[in-house]
């Protein structure tokens, strides 16, 4: 198994593998958009034997002056569930965040999941949107720097994320 920076080259590949997990959701257009658009992303992609198997991203996003990721999405073929793919792509992506001095990842996702890797709920940054009442424990953060519990605000977000229905 690698992890690697995906390319436009594994669209092909992604667009099988997002359907496949997320029958329910429709998340293609916000990959599409982050892997051929001008969006400032770290786009990882899992390649066993040739062949994408999963995928991360985390878009570069700002509260007030200072950078912050937001992970999401997160993919992994259902045939390569319950491996630990979508733990090493993330863990990969926090490392390659630290080397770009990016301190903070927000995440709106279940908590159960992503408290493995030390999100917890986040309060003093808030979401571009509204969230539906009780998805408050599904806002949540992991700092990965010093410095990374200061912030405060609202998350700036590029347009790709502008759409309020991602958000609830």
């Amino acid at each position: 198994m690698i992890f690697r920076v995906s390319t436009k080259g594994d669209l092909q590949s992604l667009e099988r593998i997002y359907p496949a997990a997320f029958p329910d959701e429709d998340l293609l257009p916000v990959v599409r958009s982050l892997l051929t658009g001008s969006v400032d992303v770290l786009s990882l992609v899992a390649e066993d034997n040739g062949k994408v198997v999963g995928h991360v991203a985390f878009t570069i996003c700002s509260v007030g002056d200072v950078s912050v990721g937001l992970l999401a999405p997160l993919c992994v073929d259902p045939a390569q569930h319950k491996q630990g793919i979508g733990s090493a792509l993330v863990r990969e992506g926090f490392k390659r965040l630290q080397e770009r001095a990016i301190d903070k990842v927000l995440v709106l996702g279940d908590p159960a999941y992503y408290g493995r890797f030390g999100f917890a709920t986040e309060h003093a940054i808030r979401p571009p949107y509204p969230m539906p009442e009780g998805w408050a424990d599904a806002w949540q953060s992991v700092s990965l720097g010093a410095g990374a519990d200061q912030m405060e605000g609202p998350l700036i977000v590029p347009d790709v994320w502008q759409d309020p229905s991602l958000w609830g």
